[in-house]
Protein backbone atom coordinates (compact mmCIF):
# COMPACT_ATOMS: atom_id res chain seq x y z
CA UNK A 1 0.00 0.00 0.00
CA UNK A 2 1.31 3.46 -0.92
CA UNK A 3 2.27 5.81 1.89
CA UNK A 4 0.56 9.24 2.24
CA UNK A 5 3.65 10.95 0.76
CA UNK A 6 3.67 8.57 -2.17
CA UNK A 7 -0.03 9.21 -2.87
CA UNK A 8 0.60 12.94 -2.69
CA UNK A 9 3.50 12.63 -5.15
CA UNK A 10 1.29 10.62 -7.50
CA UNK A 11 -1.42 13.28 -7.30
CA UNK A 12 1.08 16.05 -8.08
CA UNK A 13 2.44 14.09 -11.03
CA UNK A 14 -1.10 13.63 -12.35
CA UNK A 15 -1.82 17.37 -11.98
CA UNK A 16 1.39 18.25 -13.82
CA UNK A 17 0.40 15.95 -16.68
CA UNK A 18 -2.97 17.73 -16.91
CA UNK A 19 -1.29 21.16 -16.95
CA UNK A 20 1.24 20.06 -19.55
CA UNK A 21 -1.71 19.51 -21.89
CA UNK A 22 -2.58 23.20 -21.58
CA UNK A 23 -5.61 22.63 -19.37
CA UNK A 24 -6.31 25.62 -17.10
CA UNK A 25 -9.98 25.12 -16.31
CA UNK A 26 -9.81 21.65 -14.76
CA UNK A 27 -13.04 19.67 -14.88
CA UNK A 28 -13.53 16.67 -12.59
CA UNK A 29 -13.22 14.47 -15.68
CA UNK A 30 -9.60 15.66 -16.03
CA UNK A 31 -8.81 14.24 -12.57
CA UNK A 32 -11.25 11.32 -12.21
CA UNK A 33 -9.41 9.95 -9.17
CA UNK A 34 -11.44 11.44 -6.33
CA UNK A 35 -8.68 10.82 -3.77
CA UNK A 36 -6.15 12.72 -5.90
CA UNK A 37 -8.58 15.60 -6.28
CA UNK A 38 -9.39 15.79 -2.57
CA UNK A 39 -5.73 15.58 -1.64
CA UNK A 40 -4.73 18.36 -4.04
CA UNK A 41 -7.51 20.61 -2.72
CA UNK A 42 -6.53 19.88 0.88
CA UNK A 43 -2.87 20.69 0.17
CA UNK A 44 -3.77 23.92 -1.63
CA UNK A 45 -2.75 22.89 -5.16
CA UNK A 46 -6.32 22.99 -6.48
CA UNK A 47 -9.13 25.43 -5.77
CA UNK A 48 -12.77 24.90 -6.70
CA UNK A 49 -14.10 27.64 -8.95
CA UNK A 50 -17.63 26.38 -9.42
CA UNK A 51 -19.23 22.96 -9.04
CA UNK A 52 -17.08 20.40 -10.83
CA UNK A 53 -14.46 22.93 -11.93
CA UNK A 54 -11.04 23.80 -10.48
CA UNK A 55 -7.93 25.87 -11.18
CA UNK A 56 -4.39 25.13 -10.06
CA UNK A 57 -3.15 27.36 -7.24
CA UNK A 58 -0.02 28.12 -5.28
CA UNK A 59 -0.33 26.46 -1.86
CA UNK A 60 1.48 29.45 -0.34
CA UNK A 61 -1.31 31.82 -1.35
CA UNK A 62 -3.26 33.12 1.60
CA UNK A 63 -7.03 33.02 1.76
CA UNK A 64 -8.54 35.87 -0.20
CA UNK A 65 -5.61 36.27 -2.60
CA UNK A 66 -6.73 36.71 -6.19
CA UNK A 67 -3.54 35.88 -8.12
CA UNK A 68 -4.44 32.34 -9.18
CA UNK A 69 -7.92 33.32 -10.30
CA UNK A 70 -7.12 36.53 -12.16
CA UNK A 71 -4.09 35.04 -13.91
CA UNK A 72 -6.10 32.09 -15.21
CA UNK A 73 -9.46 33.82 -15.77
CA UNK A 74 -9.63 34.03 -19.58
CA UNK A 75 -8.21 30.54 -20.15
CA UNK A 76 -10.67 29.14 -17.62
CA UNK A 77 -13.62 30.93 -19.23
CA UNK A 78 -12.68 29.64 -22.69
CA UNK A 79 -12.51 26.02 -21.54
CA UNK A 80 -15.56 26.26 -19.30
CA UNK A 81 -17.78 27.72 -22.03
CA UNK A 82 -16.52 25.36 -24.72
CA UNK A 83 -17.46 22.39 -22.56
CA UNK A 84 -20.82 23.93 -21.64
CA UNK A 85 -21.95 25.23 -25.04
CA UNK A 86 -19.58 23.80 -27.67
CA UNK A 87 -19.38 26.47 -30.38
CA UNK A 88 -22.84 27.87 -29.57
CA UNK A 89 -21.67 30.92 -27.62
CA UNK A 90 -20.07 34.30 -28.03
CA UNK A 91 -19.15 37.17 -25.74
CA UNK A 92 -21.31 40.28 -25.84
CA UNK A 93 -20.40 43.01 -28.32
CA UNK A 94 -19.36 45.35 -25.50
CA UNK A 95 -16.95 42.85 -23.97
CA UNK A 96 -15.65 41.92 -27.43
CA UNK A 97 -14.83 45.57 -28.07
CA UNK A 98 -12.85 45.81 -24.82
CA UNK A 99 -10.75 42.81 -25.81
CA UNK A 100 -10.11 44.25 -29.28
CA UNK A 101 -8.88 47.40 -27.50
CA UNK A 102 -6.35 45.35 -25.54
CA UNK A 103 -8.31 45.62 -22.30
CA UNK A 104 -8.07 42.19 -20.66
CA UNK A 105 -9.15 43.31 -17.21
CA UNK A 106 -11.31 40.70 -15.50
CA UNK A 107 -14.91 41.97 -15.62
CA UNK A 108 -17.19 41.88 -12.61
CA UNK A 109 -19.77 40.09 -14.77
CA UNK A 110 -19.03 38.58 -18.17
CA UNK A 111 -22.07 38.46 -20.45
CA UNK A 112 -22.14 35.38 -22.67
CA UNK A 113 -24.63 34.98 -25.52
CA UNK A 114 -25.95 31.50 -26.30
CA UNK A 115 -29.25 30.04 -27.48
CA UNK A 116 -28.71 27.45 -24.73
CA UNK A 117 -28.37 30.09 -22.01
CA UNK A 118 -30.79 30.31 -19.09
CA UNK A 119 -30.67 34.04 -18.25
CA UNK A 120 -29.02 33.20 -14.94
CA UNK A 121 -25.60 34.04 -13.53
CA UNK A 122 -22.91 31.49 -12.74
CA UNK A 123 -21.11 32.69 -9.58
CA UNK A 124 -17.31 32.65 -9.77
CA UNK A 125 -14.57 33.50 -7.24
CA UNK A 126 -13.89 36.99 -5.88
CA UNK A 127 -17.31 38.45 -6.73
CA UNK A 128 -17.08 37.68 -10.44
CA UNK A 129 -19.67 35.83 -12.48
CA UNK A 130 -20.82 34.77 -15.93
CA UNK A 131 -24.28 35.80 -17.09
CA UNK A 132 -25.70 33.20 -19.49
CA UNK A 133 -27.85 35.34 -21.78
CA UNK A 134 -30.38 33.24 -23.70
CA UNK A 135 -30.24 34.74 -27.17
CA UNK A 136 -29.01 33.94 -30.66
CA UNK A 137 -25.33 34.30 -31.35
CA UNK A 138 -24.11 36.46 -34.26
CA UNK A 139 -23.73 34.96 -37.75
CA UNK A 140 -20.57 32.93 -38.18
CA UNK A 141 -18.97 35.60 -40.38
CA UNK A 142 -19.19 38.09 -37.50
CA UNK A 143 -17.47 35.80 -34.97
CA UNK A 144 -13.78 35.17 -34.49
CA UNK A 145 -11.99 32.89 -32.04
CA UNK A 146 -8.94 34.31 -30.30
CA UNK A 147 -7.09 32.26 -27.69
CA UNK A 148 -10.18 30.12 -27.26
CA UNK A 149 -12.50 33.09 -26.70
CA UNK A 150 -15.40 33.40 -29.15
CA UNK A 151 -16.06 37.09 -29.70
CA UNK A 152 -17.50 39.53 -32.25
CA UNK A 153 -14.94 40.48 -34.87
CA UNK A 154 -13.55 44.01 -34.76
CA UNK A 155 -16.08 45.64 -37.10
CA UNK A 156 -19.14 43.89 -35.64
CA UNK A 157 -18.08 44.64 -32.07
CA UNK A 158 -17.86 48.32 -32.96
CA UNK A 159 -21.21 48.32 -34.76
CA UNK A 160 -23.24 46.44 -32.15
CA UNK A 161 -21.72 47.75 -28.91
CA UNK A 162 -24.13 49.74 -26.75
CA UNK A 163 -23.92 53.46 -26.18
CA UNK A 164 -22.71 52.84 -22.64
CA UNK A 165 -19.29 51.81 -23.96
CA UNK A 166 -18.64 55.37 -25.16
CA UNK A 167 -19.39 56.72 -21.69
CA UNK A 168 -17.85 54.16 -19.34
CA UNK A 169 -15.08 52.79 -21.59
CA UNK A 170 -14.23 55.80 -23.73
CA UNK A 171 -10.55 54.88 -24.04
CA UNK A 172 -11.42 51.42 -25.34
CA UNK A 173 -14.01 52.77 -27.77
CA UNK A 174 -11.61 55.36 -29.20
CA UNK A 175 -8.85 52.76 -29.44
CA UNK A 176 -11.05 50.47 -31.55
CA UNK A 177 -12.35 53.32 -33.71
CA UNK A 178 -8.74 54.20 -34.57
CA UNK A 179 -8.21 50.65 -35.90
CA UNK A 180 -10.73 51.28 -38.69
CA UNK A 181 -9.07 52.66 -41.82
CA UNK A 182 -12.04 53.08 -44.13
CA UNK A 183 -15.83 53.23 -43.89
CA UNK A 184 -16.07 50.29 -46.29
CA UNK A 185 -15.13 48.01 -43.37
CA UNK A 186 -18.43 48.88 -41.67
CA UNK A 187 -20.88 49.89 -44.38
CA UNK A 188 -21.90 46.43 -45.69
CA UNK A 189 -23.19 45.34 -42.27
CA UNK A 190 -24.73 48.72 -41.51
CA UNK A 191 -26.57 48.91 -44.84
CA UNK A 192 -27.71 45.29 -44.90
CA UNK A 193 -29.90 45.79 -41.82
CA UNK A 194 -30.58 49.48 -42.36
CA UNK A 195 -28.90 50.42 -39.06
CA UNK A 196 -29.44 54.17 -39.36
CA UNK A 197 -29.22 54.86 -35.62
CA UNK A 198 -26.02 52.84 -35.23
CA UNK A 199 -24.56 54.44 -38.35
CA UNK A 200 -25.34 57.94 -37.05
CA UNK A 201 -23.68 57.15 -33.74
CA UNK A 202 -20.59 55.76 -35.47
CA UNK A 203 -20.35 58.83 -37.72
CA UNK A 204 -20.39 61.05 -34.65
CA UNK A 205 -17.84 58.86 -32.90
CA UNK A 206 -15.42 59.00 -35.84
CA UNK A 207 -15.78 62.76 -36.09
CA UNK A 208 -15.02 62.97 -32.37
CA UNK A 209 -11.58 61.44 -32.95
CA UNK A 210 -11.02 63.69 -36.01
CA UNK A 211 -11.68 60.97 -38.61
CA UNK A 212 -13.93 63.27 -40.65
CA UNK A 213 -13.38 61.35 -43.87
CA UNK A 214 -14.86 58.14 -42.45
CA UNK A 215 -17.71 60.03 -40.78
CA UNK A 216 -18.61 61.75 -44.05
CA UNK A 217 -18.41 58.47 -45.99
CA UNK A 218 -20.93 56.86 -43.64
CA UNK A 219 -23.36 59.78 -43.86
CA UNK A 220 -23.12 60.20 -47.63
CA UNK A 221 -23.53 56.48 -48.34
CA UNK A 222 -26.69 56.24 -46.24
CA UNK A 223 -28.15 59.37 -47.79
CA UNK A 224 -27.46 58.03 -51.28
CA UNK A 225 -29.36 54.88 -50.24
CA UNK A 226 -32.33 57.13 -49.26
CA UNK A 227 -31.97 56.56 -45.53
CA UNK A 228 -32.77 59.30 -43.04
CA UNK A 229 -29.63 59.41 -40.91
CA UNK A 230 -28.72 61.76 -38.08
CA UNK A 231 -25.20 62.09 -36.74
CA UNK A 232 -24.83 61.82 -32.96
CA UNK A 233 -21.62 62.08 -30.94
CA UNK A 234 -21.81 59.38 -28.20
CA UNK A 235 -18.78 60.66 -26.27
CA UNK A 236 -18.95 63.09 -23.37
CA UNK A 237 -16.07 65.24 -24.67
CA UNK A 238 -14.05 65.75 -27.84
CA UNK A 239 -10.43 64.75 -28.30
CA UNK A 240 -7.78 67.40 -28.87
CA UNK A 241 -5.52 65.07 -30.87
CA UNK A 242 -5.97 62.90 -33.93
CA UNK A 243 -5.23 59.25 -33.32
CA UNK A 244 -3.13 57.34 -35.82
CA UNK A 245 -5.05 54.89 -37.99
CA UNK A 246 -1.81 53.33 -39.22
CA UNK A 247 -1.32 51.38 -36.00
CA UNK A 248 -2.43 47.77 -36.34
CA UNK A 249 -1.88 47.11 -32.66
CA UNK A 250 -4.33 48.79 -30.27
CA UNK A 251 -1.72 49.39 -27.59
CA UNK A 252 0.05 52.45 -29.07
CA UNK A 253 -3.11 54.57 -29.24
CA UNK A 254 -4.38 53.09 -25.99
CA UNK A 255 -1.26 54.30 -24.16
CA UNK A 256 -1.59 57.76 -25.71
CA UNK A 257 -5.21 57.98 -24.60
CA UNK A 258 -4.43 56.78 -21.09
CA UNK A 259 -1.68 59.38 -20.80
CA UNK A 260 -4.02 62.14 -21.98
CA UNK A 261 -6.58 61.12 -19.37
CA UNK A 262 -4.06 60.82 -16.54
CA UNK A 263 -1.73 63.72 -17.42
CA UNK A 264 -3.61 66.47 -15.58
CA UNK A 265 -4.01 64.32 -12.48
CA UNK A 266 -0.28 63.58 -12.51
CA UNK A 267 0.58 67.27 -12.88
CA UNK A 268 -1.65 68.22 -9.94
CA UNK A 269 -0.09 65.60 -7.67
CA UNK A 270 3.49 65.85 -8.91
CA UNK A 271 5.77 67.50 -6.33
CA UNK A 272 7.19 70.89 -7.23
CA UNK A 273 10.82 71.03 -8.29
CA UNK A 274 13.03 72.07 -5.34
CA UNK A 275 14.99 74.52 -7.45
CA UNK A 276 18.60 75.53 -6.87
CA UNK A 277 19.84 75.90 -3.28
CA UNK A 278 20.81 79.33 -2.00
CA UNK A 279 24.50 78.38 -1.74
CA UNK A 280 25.10 77.51 -5.37
CA UNK A 281 28.87 77.23 -5.02
CA UNK A 282 28.55 74.59 -2.30
CA UNK A 283 25.99 72.73 -4.37
CA UNK A 284 28.27 72.64 -7.43
CA UNK A 285 31.23 71.58 -5.29
CA UNK A 286 29.18 68.69 -3.87
CA UNK A 287 28.39 67.55 -7.43
CA UNK A 288 32.07 67.70 -8.37
CA UNK A 289 33.00 65.69 -5.28
CA UNK A 290 30.67 62.81 -6.10
CA UNK A 291 31.19 62.85 -9.89
CA UNK A 292 32.95 59.83 -11.37
CA UNK A 293 34.31 60.10 -14.88
CA UNK A 294 32.76 57.61 -17.35
CA UNK A 295 36.32 56.86 -18.50
CA UNK A 296 37.26 56.01 -14.93
CA UNK A 297 34.32 53.63 -14.66
CA UNK A 298 35.31 51.97 -17.95
CA UNK A 299 38.98 51.41 -17.12
CA UNK A 300 39.07 51.01 -13.34
CA UNK A 301 39.00 47.58 -11.74
CA UNK A 302 35.63 46.77 -10.21
CA UNK A 303 37.03 46.65 -6.68
CA UNK A 304 38.35 50.22 -7.05
CA UNK A 305 34.91 51.52 -8.00
CA UNK A 306 33.35 49.74 -5.06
Amino acid sequence: MATPNERFAEALAFLKNVQDKGVVGIHTDEIPNTKYRQLLVKKGFLREVTKGWYVATNPNERDGETTAWYSSYWEFVAQFLERKYGDNWCLSADQSLLLHAGNRAVPHQLIVRSSQGNNKPTPLPHNTSLFNLKTDIPPVEQIEVHEGIRRYNLQSALIYSTGAVYTYNAIDARTVLALIRDASELLPTLLEKGHTTLAGRLAGAFRNIHQERIADQILETFKQADYDIREEDPFEYRLNIKLSSRERSPYANRIRLMWMEMREKVIVNFPKAPGLPEDRDAFLKAIDDIYISPMLITHCPLNVIK
